[in-house]
């Protein structure tokens, strides 16, 4: 059975950088597009950052420049490293995978994490 496992979640003040982590099980990894999204209280889930099988990625305008995902397909890990943290970041965020990069960017992903929640502080 396919899990996504996230980490990495927490406070932090405005300014502040975390590092979130996604690792995957049983889940044929190097050939499936990878992304985070979130979802903040009271608004739809939105894609935050997605990396294809072969390394092309696409992030939220509001997210580009501050955030980067990345995979290491031998360690069946994701992440994305989120810099300059502004309050509006604060959600919980989830990991996704998708064997359609396609399907992926437009949330129709065969797998999701249970979630991580991401808390900036003004």
């Amino acid at each position: 059975q396919v899990q996504l496992v996230e980490s990495g979640g927490g406070l932090v003040q405005a300014g502040g950088s975390l590092r979130l982590s996604c690792a995957a099980s049983d889940l044929n990894f190097s050939f499936y597009a990878l992304g985070w999204y979130r979802q903040a209280p009271g608004k739809e889930r939105e894609l935050v950052a997605a990396i294809s099988s072969g390394g092309t990625t696409k992030y939220a305008a509001t997210v580009k420049g501050r955030f980067t995902i990345s995979r290491v397909n031998a360690e069946n890990t994701v992440y994305l490293q989120m810099n300059s943290l502004k309050p509006e970041d604060t959600a919980v965020y989830y990991c996704a995978a998708d064997s359609q990069y396609s399907d992926l960017i437009r949330n129709w992903c065969d797998y999701w994490g249970q979630g991580t929640q991401v808390t900036v502080s003004s």
